[in-house]
């Protein structure tokens, strides 16, 4: 008898903890409010997202201000275009503000993070941030580091190497290639 109600109560304990870990799970992967208020939805453009996923965290001098709504391919610029829902606490945002997607670490997650610029003017709901940079490709880095490591004896691999990295270089800001 006494080893019945034990398993009641050890049953009960492992039901408990799995609902905890459940009520965690969506408190900590909610996109829909980024600190239980209202967001407002702006869009960015990138090149290259690299390892960005919906649900990515937005930043802004290291402050959590929003997250990745979705992502999706332009079908006429073959770009990714980003829905950025952002709180309405940080409704201050100057519009010519840059976004950059950057990595948690050196092979850790990719975030976007904002830096202020200097209008007027701020971010509202259906703004396009101009300014973008887009992810680092570690593979592009590593076919620049060996085109410069290559000396003008060697073969026409690292030739090869070089313009490839070349040509793979991403620009600075998709807002000013136009």
């Amino acid at each position: 008898m006494q080893s019945r109600a034990l398993e009641i109560i050890v049953g009960f304990f492992v039901c408990l903890g799995v609902a905890a870990v459940f009520v965690m799970t969506f408190r900590v992967a909610s996109i829909e409010n980024v600190d239980g208020g209202t967001v407002y939805r702006v869009t960015a453009t990138f090149d290259n997202i690299g390892g960005l996923k919906p649900g990515a965290a937005v930043t802004m001098a290291g402050v959590k201000i929003g997250r990745v709504r979705e992502i999706k391919i332009n079908p006429q610029t073959f770009q990714a275009d980003v829905a950025i829902d952002i709180s309405e606490t940080y409704n201050n945002i100057p519009e010519d503000s840059n976004a950059k997607i950057l990595t948690a670490g050196l092979l850790g997650e990719q975030y976007i993070g904002f830096e202020p610029g200097g209008s007027d003017d701020v971010l509202k709901q259906g703004s396009k941030v101009e300014l973008t940079q887009s992810a680092l490709v570690l593979e592009n880095l590593i076919g620049q580091f060996l085109a410069n490591q290559a000396g003008p004896k060697d073969d026409k691999l690292a030739d090869a190497i070089g313009k490839l990295a070349e040509s793979l270089k991403p620009a600075e800001a998709t807002g000013a290639k136009q």
